[in-house]
C-alpha cells in the first residue's frame, strides 16, 4: 500500500511539474525566442565584424607592401602618394606606419625639412603608442644632427635620455654627436660617458661612444 501511495504521489508531482513547465513556456516562450534570435544575431555580427577586420587589414597590408616596394625601387613619388593615401584610409596600425614610412621617403628624396616636420608631428601625436612617438622623435633628432643645432636635437630627444627609458641609448647617441659637431666637447663627453657606463647599451652604440670619447680626449676635451 505504501508503494502505491509513493507511486501516486510521484505521478502527481510529475503532473504538477509538467503543468508548471507548460505554464512557464506559454508565458515566456516569446522571451526565449527573442533571446535565441539575439544570440544568433550577435554571433553573426561578431563573425561579420571579424571578417571585415581581417579583410580590411589585409587590404591595408597589401597597399603598404606595394608602397614599400615602390620606395625600394626608386619610385619615390608613387610610394609617397600610396603612403599618404594609406594614412587616410588604412586600418589598424597601418596609418601610423605609413606616416613613418612617408617621412622616411621624404628624407630619402632630400626633402629633409619636410621629413623632420613629419617625424616631429608623429612624436607629438599623443594618440599614437609611446614607442612609435619615441621612434619618430629619434628619427627627427638624427636628421637634425646634420640639419639643425644641438639645441634642436636637445629639444627633440633630451626628454628620452633618462634612466630606464628604452630609447635613452639612441637619444644620448644623437645628443652626443650633435654636441660634438657643435664643438661642445664637455657636453658630448657627458652623453657618451653615460652610454659607456650603461651596461644595457647596445654594442654598436657603446662602441661608438668609446671611440667618440677617445676623439674628444685627443682634442683636449673632457674624458
Amino acid at each position: 500500500m505504501a508503494d502505491d501511495n509513493s507511486t501516486f504521489i510521484r505521478e502527481v508531482n510529475d503532473d504538477i511539474r509538467s503543468d508548471y513547465m507548460k505554464a512557464l513556456w506559454r508565458r515566456f516562450r516569446y522571451v526565449v525566442f527573442a533571446v535565441a534570435i539575439g544570440i544568433v544575431a550577435v554571433t553573426a555580427g561578431l563573425r561579420g565584424w571579424q571578417y571585415w577586420q581581417e579583410t580590411t587589414a589585409a587590404r591595408s597590408g597589401d597597399v603598404f607592401l606595394a608602397a614599400l616596394e615602390k620606395a625600394r625601387t626608386g619610385e619615390t613619388d608613387a610610394a609617397l602618394a600610396e603612403f599618404q593615401q594609406l594614412e587616410q584610409t588604412g586600418y589598424g596600425s597601418y596609418p601610423v606606419l605609413a606616416r613613418m614610412r612617408a617621412a622616411t621617403v621624404l628624407a630619402d628624396k632630400g626633402d629633409t625639412a619636410a621629413a623632420i616636420d613629419a617625424f616631429s608631428a608623429i612624436g607629438r601625436d599623443t594618440s599614437q603608442p609611446v614607442a612609435i612617438r619615441d621612434a619618430a622623435r629619434l628619427r627627427a633628432a638624427y636628421l637634425l644632427v646634420d640639419h639643425g643645432s644641438y639645441a634642436d636635437v636637445s629639444a627633440m630627444v633630451e626628454v628620452l635620455a633618462v634612466p630606464a627609458n628604452p630609447a635613452r641609448h639612441s637619444a644620448r647617441d644623437a645628443l652626443g654627436i650633435a654636441a660634438f659637431k657643435a664643438g661642445e666637447l664637455s657636453q658630448a663627453s657627458q652623453w657618451f660617458g653615460e652610454i659607456a657606463a650603461d651596461n644595457e647599451a647596445p654594442n654598436g652604440i657603446k662602441t661608438r661612444a668609446g671611440l667618440m670619447l677617445d676623439m674628444i680626449a685627443a682634442q683636449g676635451g673632457a674624458s
